[in-house]
């Protein structure tokens, strides 16, 4: 009996040990969509939000939802909880960034937090991949991310690319167009499921997230 209990002992150990490794070799994206008012939230969670989430862990990435309250959002049919406020991120952890668009208003916007810069300065810095959609853009103008770099922003006669906004923070940064533009680690798009609700331009998330997936892929 004694000897039975020993080999179960060492046969749970292995498998812990098994599970642990698991656990730790899953390569982990970071996610922080935008808080702010928006009258499409439960469109942008469902259509954007999830899929995004939905696409990457069937890609074998662990999506980290993280905000700088840590607050859920709430619309009227869907909720999304955060796993850790922005102050408790170490951006080494993540492979790389997803900033979904949340429709939070056109230009300029509501304030773009400053632990939200800091932070996609930090992965820009190094090197993480870092997928944005249309509102997003405006995040990493801000962070400086776009100078010299081509971007992707929907264009039309009531939302013109923020060149034609004269936006400070889009000094140097280059207009691709209204699809998916990848510039080295960065690929942004200029449609959403707002967009495709409000004007009937397609959105682009699933073709979005999956380029994503496939830069990450390369960075593994």
């Amino acid at each position: 009996m004694g000897r039975l209990s020993f080999l179960v002992a060492i046969l749970l150990s292995f498998v812990m040990i098994s599970a642990m490794a698991e656990a730790q070799s899953t390569s982990k994206v970071l996610m922080i969509p935008r808080e702010g008012k928006s009258a499409n939230l439960d469109l942008m969670l469902s259509k954007q939000v999830f899929v995004m989430i939905e696409l990457l862990q069937k890609a074998g990435f662990k999506v980290v939802v993280a905000s700088v309250s840590g607050q859920p959002l709430e619309g009227v049919v869907h909720k999304l909880n955060f796993d850790l406020k922005l102050s408790e991120v170490n951006i080494d952890d993540y492979v790389g960034v997803a900033l979904p668009c949340m429709a939070t208003g056109i230009f300029p916007g509501p304030p773009i937090s400053p632990a939200l810069v800091s932070l996609v300065k930090k992965a820009v810095a190094k090197g993480k991949p870092i997928a944005a959609p249309l509102g997003a853009v405006y995040i990493l103008a801000e962070a400086g991310a776009l100078k010299g770099k081509r971007y992707a922003f929907l264009d039309d006669a009531f939302n013109p690319p923020p060149p034609n906004q004269k936006d400070p923070r889009f000094e140097g940064a280059i207009y691709g167009g209204s699809g998916l533009v990848q510039d080295g680690n960065i690929i942004t798009s200029g449609r959403c499921p707002n967009i495709e609700a409000r004007m009937g331009i397609p959105d682009n998330t699933p073709e979005l997230t999956r380029a994503f997936i496939k830069m990450l892929g390369q960075k593994k």
